[in-house]
């Protein structure tokens, strides 16, 4: 523990952000630069607890008191030693992670909880400064090879994972470029993608082989694919989008999130935008908030990042409309530490300039002769608890008219796309529509791992990254055998 009286003496305190009426001409990320002493600050607040809950509340089950002690020390190389060895992107998740980690922190329950994620990004950002990320490849290989498709944050992880366990790794991306979700989700203003590419190279100098531009199950059939390699690792994203089937759904300015969000980005890396990130083309062209009444149906994170999005476009008006109701200010007593707390949340993207609603519900998208969107008819809702189970009602006499030229669907994510390779594989789906496994192992080809999005459903790109390393380990047992990892145990205490 660095410092006893830490979080006695210190407050929490995260880096400036820039002014939200200046960052929304670009899309740089927004945080001012923390020093080295302010992180060491933050970390002195840990309190380095008996019990440290910020282990369970971590998907990846991070050392997090290890690791904000080895801060205070200025010890950075042992800090990033530390983080490493369960977390492969602290980059990334230190940039856009929600910090379950800090809403389990035992500071938290009457105190504002440690910084884990910022102090998270610093790490990793010192580490790159100063030169302790390096590659590593295997000392030896397997002979074993693996194909990985789909280059998310769940891909990269067991990429990297099978690597270092001396497997012969590819990995497939239908895209134009590597990093999924990362590359054409997230906006740069909370991820720049030099921060992919930075990771990229030393992934690539580690022996990693990407392939981009490749659709396995068009370009490369699924029994080539069988052929060709010894595990197939399925680590694709949740594509199939919520669509909001009501009268004028075919009406021109309505469009998934997705699409709205993967267009700037790939406008923003000065690539064509005529064409998705797959290279097909757009039904409607380029898609621009500009000089438009922008409604974001759906009030999760990827609604919010297309309220910073369309506020940068120069939107004239952005609505976020949820149909659930607003949650409470504070922690809601159903969800106590150290649970995921039920609250409100604002993010960045929402300080910069959004008209927020809840308890909405959308009846109708309203066209004009041209077959163009003008507006959209909704209702407020009231919520009843009905045998233990929540009912909406629309409110009598609140249903009404609001301008839209715009209406962004991000309302979340069905299932992975089915047809196709999934099919061609032959492999069952659960309830949800998701791949179908046991210990990460899909029950109709033993050759045939997911992870990820594929095999979980929707879900945290930290949660993304613990899904690929486990079944990289799952993948690895299945390949050399049960005991392989025992074994590596045993010799390691026989060198003590």
């Amino acid at each position: 523990m660095g410092k006893p009286t830490g979080f006695l003496e210190f407050t929490r305190e995260l880096p400036k952000k820039r002014d939200p009426q200046q960052r929304i001409h670009d899309y740089k990320e927004i945080e001012v630069p923390f020093s080295e002493q302010d992180s060491q600050r933050q970390a002195a607040r840990c309190m380095d607890c008996g019990t440290p809950f910020c282990h369970s509340g971590c998907p990846l089950g991070n050392i997090i008191p290890e690791f904000n002690d080895a801060v205070y020390e200025q010890n950075w190389a042992y800090a990033y030693e530390i983080l490493a060895t369960t977390n492969n992107f602290p980059e990334f998740t230190g940039r856009i992670c929600p910090a379950p980690c800090e809403a389990s922190c035992v500071l938290g329950i009457n105190k504002p909880p440690v910084a884990i994620e910022f102090i998270e990004k610093s790490i990793a950002e010192v580490a790159f400064e100063r030169g302790y990320v390096t590659p590593k490849p295997p000392k030896e290989r397997t002979g074993k090879q693996i194909a990985v498709v789909g280059s998310g944050p769940a891909g990269l992880a067991a990429a990297s994972q099978l690597n270092k366990a001396g497997h012969t790794v590819t990995v497939f991306e239908r895209a134009d470029q590597i990093g999924g979700l990362l590359r054409y989700g997230i906006p740069d203003f909370k991820l720049e993608k030099w921060t992919i590419d930075r990771r990229l190279a030393v992934m690539e100098a580690e022996g990693i082989m990407f392939k981009t531009g490749v659709n396995v199950g068009v370009h490369l059939k699924a029994n080539d694919l069988l052929d060709q390699f010894d595990l197939i690792m399925l680590t694709g994203g949740s594509t199939v989008p919520r669509d909001l089937p009501i009268p004028g759904r075919n009406l021109k300015g309505i469009y998934p999130a997705m699409e709205f969000l993967s267009q700037q980005n790939k406008r923003n890396a000065n690539l064509p935008v005529e064409v998705d990130h797959q290279g097909q083309k757009y039904g409607d062209g380029e898609l621009l908030a500009t000089g438009k009444n922008v409604v974001v149906i759906g009030g999760g994170d990827t609604g919010s990042d297309c309220v910073g999005t369309s506020n940068r476009h120069g939107a004239t008006s952005v609505t976020q409309i949820e149909l659930m109701p607003m949650p409470p200010k504070d922690r809601a007593e159903n969800t106590p530490w150290p649970n995921w707390p039920m609250m409100l949340r604002t993010s960045t993207s929402h300080e910069e300039g959004c008209d927020r609603h809840w308890s909405i519900n959308t009846k109708e998208f309203v066209g004009d002769e041209q077959g163009n969107l003008k507006a959209l008819r909704i209702v407020d809702l009231t919520w009843k608890n009905e045998n233990g189970r929540m009912q909406m009602v629309e409110l009598p006499g609140s249903e009404r008219e609001i301008p839209c030229e715009l209406a962004l669907l991000a309302a979340g994510f069905l299932h992975p796309q089915h047809n196709g390779l999934l099919d061609d594989l032959g492999l069952e789906y659960d309830e949800r529509g998701n791949v179908k496994a046991t210990n990460y192992q899909s029950l109709s080809n033993p050759k045939v791992f997911a992870a990820g999005d594929m095999r979980r459903g929707q879900s945290l790109v930290v949660w993304a990254i613990s899904e690929g390393r486990e079944a990289a380990r799952a993948a690895d047992c299945y390949l050399m055998g049960e005991t392989r990892l025992e074994a590596k145990a045993v010799s390691m205490i026989a060198v003590e």
